[in-house]
């Protein structure tokens, strides 16, 4: 198995940050992820224009199931970021380097405790496409996935065209399981999309 999803690998600080809301005093706890060369921070309502950066752009999300072209149509990507919060069912964050450049967002929905499984995203802004990100953010998912969730199977869902994804998911031993034929439609057009997985024991 690649070191790129072993323990020893990671080197991953798990830090959290305190901000302090200008009209409650009131303090809000920012959770973050560190590694070698990226921070993950915690979604927040004041990330909107970033997250809009991203999803409003057709390259980004042509093969993404949204695309929201205003600022005031990423409000409903906003209130899905806190409902899978506040409902226990996952949480995203922003993918940031050291100087606090916004590169995209990664993170996990449909957390099912029972089953111990979860569906993992991510998407990046399109000027850092081919740069390696995947591989170290993936991996920092991955303990906070297995470890601090309590998970043993992480799900991976790409569109079948999607050659490009579907090769880094191989990379970092994501298992492909399966396609779904024409289980989606996306502009009047039938969609297949491909499945894969990885457990825990895998990656330990």
């Amino acid at each position: 198995m690649s070191n790129l999803v072993t323990k020893n690998a990671l080197m991953t600080d798990l830090a959290c940050s305190k901000q302090l809301r200008n009209k409650s005093s009131k303090i809000a706890v920012r959770i973050q992820m560190k590694t070698g060369k990226y921070v993950l921070k915690e979604i927040e309502a004041s990330d909107i224009h970033k997250i809009h950066m991203g999803l409003s752009d057709p390259e980004v999300t042509q093969y993404y199931d949204v695309h929201f072209p205003t600022l005031e149509d990423t409000e409903e990507q906003m209130q899905w970021y806190e409902n899978l919060k506040r409902e226990g069912t996952g949480c995203w964050w922003g993918i940031y380097d050291k100087d606090d450049k916004f590169y995209g967002a990664g993170g996990f929905n449909g957390l099912d405790k029972e089953h111990k499984k979860a569906e993992v995203g991510l998407w990046l802004l399109k000027e850092y496409w081919g740069q390696g990100i995947l591989k170290e953010v993936m991996p920092m998912l991955f303990e906070k996935g297995f470890n601090e969730l309590g998970l043993n199977r992480i799900e991976g869902y790409v569109v079948s065209e999607n050659t490009k994804c579907k090769n880094a998911l191989e990379k970092i031993n994501f298992t492909y399981e399966g396609t779904m034929r024409e289980c989606e439609i996306k502009n009047g057009k039938k969609i297949n999309v491909d499945f894969y997985s990885i457990l825990k024991s895998e990656w330990e």
